[in-house]
This record gives C-alpha cells, structure tokens and sequence, in this order.
C-alpha cells in the first residue's frame, strides 16, 4: 500500500494587532503557490477580516453566510492569485469576533465537507488570546507568532508563546520577525525573544525568518495585491520567496503509514487527540491528526 500525502496546517497569530500578520498569511500564501505548492488560505479572524483585500480578492459570500446555513463551505471560496484559494471570513460583525470553542469548533467541523488535496492550509487568526483562537491554534500543526521590533509586540509574542507551551502544550512554534531593518536585526530580535523563553517557559521556538521593512509592502496593501505581485523584485518580496522555500523545508508533508487509511483530505485538519503515528519527515513519533469529522478508519 502506498503512501497518502496530508495537508499542512499553518496557523498565523500575533499577540497584537498591527505587527503584519495578515499580510505575512497572504504573501507567504501566494510564495508558496509560486513555487507549485497548492494553498488555501483561511481568514480566521472572522470578526476583523481582510485577508481579502491583501489577497487582491473580491468575495460575495463570507464565512458568515456557512455559519447561518445560507452557503456551503465550497460555495464562498474563491480564487485568488497564483491559484490560492481563499476561505474569506466576515468583518464587522461583533458576534464573530468573539465566538465560543463550541462554536469555533463548528467552523472546525465544516472543513469536513472539503476534499481537496492540499499541499497547505494557512489560517490566518485573529490577534490575542481568546479561547477561539486557542482552539483555532491548537488545532494547527505549526504554529508561526508574527513579532515586530516595538515593545508592546514583543511582550504580546511573549505571552502568547508562554500560554501556547505553558496552558497548552503546543510545540511546532517558530518565530516570524516582521519589518526589520535587516535579517541580523531579525537575527538579533528573535535571540532577545528566545533567552527569556528558555529562561522562563522552556520549549523549543524557532526562528523561521525576517521579512525586512520595504515601502512596497505599504504600496502593495493600498493597491489591495500581493508583493509578489506587485513588486517581485523587492527586498520584501524576495524574503517572502526564501520564507516560503524555509516552511517548505520545516514543514515536509505529512505521510501516513501505510497500515493507516485516511478519509477525505481537508477533513483530517483538526482534532486535538493524538490518534495514529505517523512517518513525520525522517521521524516516527505521535502527532496530532486533524479530523474535523473523526473519521478516522483502521485499513
């Protein structure tokens, strides 16, 4: 019996607003589908959403049209550049700002109905530490925290990290240092980051690049495109295309063995029991299979 290829999930958090995160899940979204790799992007700050207007997109339907039964999962999907897929959420809606688990585990659950074979899912969350977006986070096999050089950004990160490892216990957490002046000064962030975690959290974080700050970006943004698309040849751009090259690396798909059977695709994204072992890269271990629908089938 052959092997069965998974989708990666990607789950993108900050502990603050304003760090870059949205435009980080967009563009790193759009780099990674660049380079051949099939990606959906899923905007899961569902109460502030504009994953959208980053992607360039125009969406009739949102996530809130799935959750009142008017739209299926698949009938809001649209596509985007480079073939990126977006699952757009809703904006200025208070109740999706702040629902419950319950709730944030139904949204989890409607993924069921999505059989694609993808390479990555990137679900781009809300900002904080609501108990939505901890179920959100928790059910992601990598977790990447957006931190900026300011104060208020890096004891957010911070937070947010020790209550993944400490509350949680997630592992798979590496660091995106956004809008730096060079990658040594992404360098030299991420170093002050990680010695107060080893010194007060413990764990492993990882620092998986820097995108350094570009005028193309605000200019990309305003012209509601993608860096890639805007302006390929920008210093930002080019971090995006190495960032993309690193998660490809750090994050080899996911192959179940072969005594396993698996159901649907997407569906197997979400549920925080550790079910199966799995071939992880060149590891045996046991992880977290992600079932929206738990259905999870002995061959």
């Amino acid at each position: 019996m052959g092997k069965v290829h998974s989708t990666q999930v990607i789950g993108i958090v900050s502990g603050k607003g304003g760090v870059g995160k949205t435009t980080v899940s967009a563009n790193l979204a759009v780099s990674l589908a660049s380079q051949g790799k099939k990606v959906m992007v899923f905007d899961a700050d569902l109460g502030l959403a504009n994953a959208q207007l980053a992607l360039g997109c125009r969406a009739k339907y949102n996530f809130s049209h799935v959750l009142s039964g008017e739209k299926t999962l698949r009938e809001i999907i649209v596509e985007g550049p480079m073939g990126v897929q977006l699952v757009p959420g809703s904006s200025g809606i208070q109740h999706m700002a702040s629902l419950s688990v319950s709730e944030a585990a139904g949204i989890i659950q409607s993924f069921a109905e999505i059989e694609d074979d993808l390479d990555y899912l990137v679900v781009d969350l809300a900002a904080g530490l609501s108990d939505s977006v901890m179920t959100f986070i928790g059910a992601c096999q990598h977790r990447f925290v957006i931190v900026k050089d300011d104060p208020s950004s890096i004891a957010d990160a911070y937070a947010s990290i020790k209550v993944m490892i400490q509350d949680y216990q997630l592992n798979n957490i590496s660091i995106i240092t956004n809008c730096m002046p060079s990658s040594a000064e992404g360098d030299r962030l991420y170093q002050g980051i990680i010695s107060v975690i080893q010194r007060f959290v413990g764990g492993e974080v990882g620092h998986l690049g820097t995108i350094r700050e570009d005028e193309m970006v605000l200019r990309s943004i305003k012209a509601s495109k993608p860096l890639l698309k805007f302006s390929p040849s920008s210093a930002a751009a080019r971090d995006f295309e190495k960032l993309a090259k690193e998660v490809a690396k750090e994050t080899p798909p996911l192959v179940i063995l072969p005594n396993f059977k698996r159901v649907g695709s997407i569906a197997n994204l979400f549920t925080l029991n550790p079910l199966l072992s799995v071939w992880y890269g060149s590891k045996l271990k046991d992880v977290v299979i992600f079932n929206f629908s738990n259905k999870v089938v002995l061959a």
